[in-house]
């Protein structure tokens, strides 16, 4: 069975992968827990990785049993075809989230256009091309997985 990506509407991730699985449907919605600031207090929330996707597992021939869950939209497509995501690169976001004393992500030299290879945080082990340097930030190319990163630094 393939892993495919489900597009959901904004902030239905978690919904979408609870009822997902309840119907029988084996899903993952990758969480990380982040601190929020307001003006009067702090408080650790649990977030999507990946904002408004959730990962199905499931044959080609079931993918349209996802649509029966409010707040699925469609499916996420690389290249015309349903975009599939390879085990080994569940597995790695699986492991890369159990780590949690990753305090910050730097790069060094890096030019618009290099190949490189994540060696730490989330995407540890990815390739990805770099696509843009600022003062600020990174921005990278998940070719895998078919996204885009963005790496802020201080």
């Amino acid at each position: 069975m393939n892993w495919y990506v489900v597009y959901t509407k904004p902030k239905w991730e978690k919904k979408v992968a609870e009822k997902l699985t309840q119907i029988g449907i084996e899903c993952y919605c990758p969480i990380i827990t982040q601190v929020k600031q307001w003006s009067d207090r702090k408080k650790k929330i649990e977030v999507p990785l990946f904002n408004s996707y959730v990962f199905v597992q499931l044959q080609e021939g079931d993918r349209n049993s996802v649509f029966q869950i409010a707040g699925v939209v469609r499916y996420l497509f690389w290249l015309g075809k349903p975009a599939i995501v390879r085990d080994e690169e569940i597995k790695s976001i699986k492991d890369s989230l159990k780590v949690s004393n990753i305090a910050e992500v730097s790069v060094s030299s890096i030019q618009v256009g290099d190949r490189i290879k994540l060696e730490s945080g989330a995407f540890s082990n990815q390739s990805a091309i770099v696509q843009e340097v600022s003062n600020t930030h990174y921005i990278l190319v998940l070719e895998s997985l078919g996204c885009v990163l963005k790496i802020k630094y201080k």
